[in-house]
């Protein structure tokens, strides 16, 4: 991306916003645009000015950041929203990648890896890092699994390139990184991505991932 992405960060807490804010700031591609001290002061003040990306948390006041989500991707589904929260409930994460999020961080993480999911839903749409994996993984594991469910066959429905470039998204990886990995263009590995979604019946990376977890790809 050769412009800067612009950034909205909402969370009741001053200190965390601002600090937040000090920190994006010290990168040149970096813009944050505006703040918020809630979800509907958020959504209000997208009115007159979208971001590229959303850094949400979770518990506020008036509006909390789980309906905000819900709002925001059901008017505006370009905007890219990740989620900074102390909540590592699987069930709160889960949730809200079914809403749409496109990225769940804790309020701990290391800043560097706030920054690189910033800029991989940016551009690739989603950011999966250790912590979401883990969740997925135990969704999955915790759900029961009926004798006569049927079991999807990876060697039947994905090619071993398609296999592949799965297992590569499962580890969070983005586009240009897989590319170099595999020695692909971004377009051939995005056309790969897109005949995963189709032939594995789901409609976005989230459901790709889910669906590599459950049949044991990732």
């Amino acid at each position: 991306m050769n412009e800067r992405i612009k950034i909205a960060i909402a969370d009741d807490h001053a200190l965390f916003r601002r600090g937040m804010v000090s920190l994006l700031q010290m990168n040149d591609d970096f813009e944050v645009i505006l703040e918020a001290s809630n979800g509907q002061e958020l959504i209000d003040a997208l009115e007159t000015n979208l971001p590229d990306v959303i850094l949400m948390d979770l518990q506020m006041p008036v509006l909390d950041g789980i309906r905000a989500t819900e709002q925001i991707k059901n008017k505006h589904t370009e905007i890219k929203i990740i989620v900074i929260s102390m909540h590592d409930e699987d069930q709160f994460v889960s949730h809200l990648m079914e809403l749409g999020a496109n990225g769940y961080l804790l309020k701990d993480a290391d800043p560097d890896e706030v920054e690189k999911a910033i800029r991989v839903v940016a551009t690739e749409d989603y950011y999966y890092g250790a912590f979401l994996l883990k969740v997925m993984h135990n969704r999955m594991l915790s759900k029961p699994v009926k004798k006569d469910a049927p079991r999807l066959s990876v060697k039947v429905d994905l090619s071993e390139r398609e296999l592949e470039v799965l297992k590569y998204i499962c580890e969070g990886m983005s586009t240009p990184q897989i590319a170099e990995k595999i020695f692909l263009s971004p377009r051939t590995v995005e056309g790969h991505r897109n005949r995963i979604m189709e032939k594995t019946g789901t409609k976005n990376v989230a459901g790709m991932v889910a669906w590599a977890v459950r049949n044991g790809i990732c």
